[in-house]
């Protein structure tokens, strides 16, 4: 998964100190200014000019985890979950290198940042439904993650040889299969709601998607 580009028209005329206006609600600007300043900028823009440009995009990109930050608010209010009180950003701005080829950097970074986008991710991978075959057919078709340590040892070929006691029982990796699945199916959930909440979102100049082609800096690295 990665993240997605918005490409909501920038909006000029927002109130001063607006980063975005949320389904007309002004996003005050000093939340993506907290944000930026625990975050370091990228190293390699050595030229003045590089330099400048990383630091337009760095805020576009912290402007978009802000968003999401707000978004995911109103969606716990409006779906009744409790979200635990806020915590500094430099407190949970440690993301996982796993994470960010996973989610894309702006996802992860705003999981690691909103305790509302950790809820409300939790929220909808508790909604999955994961289908027994579903669970069963994933068993059958990725036999080499189930060998068992012993067959590890002996260096068995789980597609060429391998005995039915050389796999641990379906039985075993049930639970776990379907905890990934549901897992998997959350985050798609996640991105699919998030992608939909942003249609509502308007940027102020400077604050735009860092993907959005309209700005001359845009760059689809995430």
């Amino acid at each position: 998964m990665k993240d997605h580009a918005s490409h909501a028209p920038g909006a000029p005329h927002a109130p001063r100190g607006t980063a975005a206006l949320v389904n007309g609600a002004a996003l005050a600007e000093e939340r993506v200014d907290a944000l930026l300043e625990v975050v370091p900028p990228r190293d390699g823009a050595t030229r003045p000019d590089a330099f400048a440009r990383a630091e337009r995009q760095r805020r576009r990109w912290a402007t978009q985890v802000v968003v999401t930050d707000e978004l995911a608010r109103r969606a716990c209010a409006e779906r009744g979950l409790k979200v635990p009180d806020e915590v500094s950003p430099s407190q949970v701005l440690a993301v996982a290198e796993a994470d960010v080829a996973d989610l894309g950097s702006i996802v992860a970074a705003a999981l690691a940042h909103s305790p509302a986008a950790r809820v409300l991710l939790v929220a909808l991978e508790a909604e999955q439904a994961v289908p027994e075959e579903t669970v069963r057919d994933y068993y059958d078709r990725n036999q080499d993650l189930f060998l068992t340590p012993e067959a590890l040892r002996r260096g068995v070929d789980p597609f060429h040889g391998a005995a039915p006691g050389d796999f641990l029982p379906y039985e075993q990796t049930r639970e776990d299969i379907a905890r990934e699945l549901r897992r998997t199916a959350g985050r798609r959930a996640f991105f699919d709601w998030l992608d939909r909440a942003r249609a509502g979102v308007v940027y102020a100049v400077g604050h735009e998607h860092p993907g959005d082609p309209s700005h001359p800096d845009h760059e689809h690295r995430h």
